[in-house]
């Protein structure tokens, strides 16, 4: 008789095998891991026992970890986020080293959300929660190749008092995020709405290779151009005739940041950008961009590049964005799909997802992620 082992026990046989090399996480509780995913089955609880992991070593402190685990979810540990003694935000520090993507060891996984990232791309975890004041779930989720969610700025609380910061999850799909939007954003219960139902095709849409101002990599800008003609040629998308032309955020979010949130050039900014996004999403129609203007850069650093010049708009905003697999460059780093929403249409968004993601290739396993273990 074969002897079917455990989501969580399955999870931490990958960390043990796997993390080694990888450095995605910076602290782990298998035996409490384990006891709650009993318990979890044992009262029947919606996720039963669903392995998930937390962003640093506050995650478990998070509105989404406690929602989560009341549902049934089995915390596994801690990710990485940035070690000290850098400005850059785009990598990762593990308890045992420098956090590494699992498609190409030589580059950073992105960050703040680094290990989190790490952790879904190679199954370690089936879910992650992280955090995004800038791009901090989109830019590892881009450069990981897997899902990843900014909330509605305010819909969930921020972990960050300028309020730019927005909670976020990340996984292998916009479909393994469903537990996510049910059990942390709609509440759980037997009243919680389907977080995904289709929605009529193709989706009204306007695409920006660079928001106006950005200067993109032609090769990443082709990779995202490619998937939004896949998704047009497929009967996915509608391209509207839209200019989407935003100014650049960088000034009026280092205001904010800096804790001067009625600075003139800041508050110009903001009101300018916000009222050109209405006009842009009116409709109901999505904004499609490329995530990052940049592929993964090394882990010396991403010099003078701004990671965050396509994501950090809509943290000023607020408008919820995610990221999906594009594909890749020809040196084999993924590329990541933004895909922005109205402010409050979370439940639209995942379900835009979710279209886009059944008309583009299945993202593939990273190398890293090596071979599942016998009996999975």
């Amino acid at each position: 008789m074969t002897r079917t082992t455990s989501a969580v026990a399955r999870a931490l046989e990958r960390i043990g095998r796997l993390d080694p090399a990888l450095h995605a996480f910076i602290e782990l509780w298998p035996d409490e891991a384990l006891a709650r995913e009993r318990e979890a089955v044992a009262r029947r609880l919606p996720l039963g026992g669903l392995p998930f992991a937390v962003k640093g070593p506050s995650g478990i402190r998070s509105f989404a970890a406690r929602r989560l685990i009341a549902a049934g979810g089995s915390p596994v540990g801690a990710t990485s986020v940035p070690g000290p003694g850098t400005h850059w935000q785009t990598w990762g520090q593990g308890a045992h080293g420098r956090t590494v993507n699992p498609w190409r060891a030589d580059r950073t996984p992105g960050g703040s959300s680094a290990g989190s990232a790490v952790a879904v791309a190679t199954g370690m975890a089936e879910l992650a929660t992280g955090s995004d004041g800038a791009g901090s779930v989109r830019i590892p989720a881009a450069w990981c190749g897997v899902f990843g969610l900014k909330t509605t700025n305010g819909l969930l609380p921020s972990p960050d008092r300028s309020g730019l910061a927005s909670a976020g999850v990340l996984a292998r799909s916009a479909a393994a995020a469903e537990p996510y939007l049910r059990e942390v954003v709609a509440g759980g219960g037997p009243d919680a709405a389907a977080p995904a139902l289709p929605l009529p095709l193709p989706l009204p849409a306007v695409y920006s290779e660079d928001l106006g101002f950005a200067e993109v990599d032609p090769e990443v800008a082709a990779v995202v151009r490619a998937a939004v003609d896949r998704l047009v040629a497929a009967g996915t998308v509608r391209l509207l005739g839209r200019d989407a032309a935003l100014l650049d955020p960088v000034r009026a979010w280092t205001a904010i940041r800096g804790g001067s949130p009625d600075d003139p050039e800041a508050v110009r900014v903001r009101r300018t950008n916000d009222e050109r996004l209405e006009a842009l999403l009116t409709g109901g129609a999505l904004l499609l961009t490329p995530v990052t203007p940049n592929r993964p850069h090394g882990h010396e650093g991403p010099g003078d590049l701004y990671s965050t010049a396509l994501t950090w708009a809509f943290n000023l905003s607020g408008h919820p964005a995610a990221s999906l697999p594009a594909g890749f460059t020809g040196d084999g780093c993924p590329v990541g799909l933004q895909l922005v929403a109205a402010r409050g249409a979370d439940v639209r968004l995942l379900a835009a997802a979710r279209a886009v993601e059944d008309a583009l290739p299945a993202a593939p396993v990273p190398p890293a992620a090596g071979r599942p273990a016998a009996g999975r």
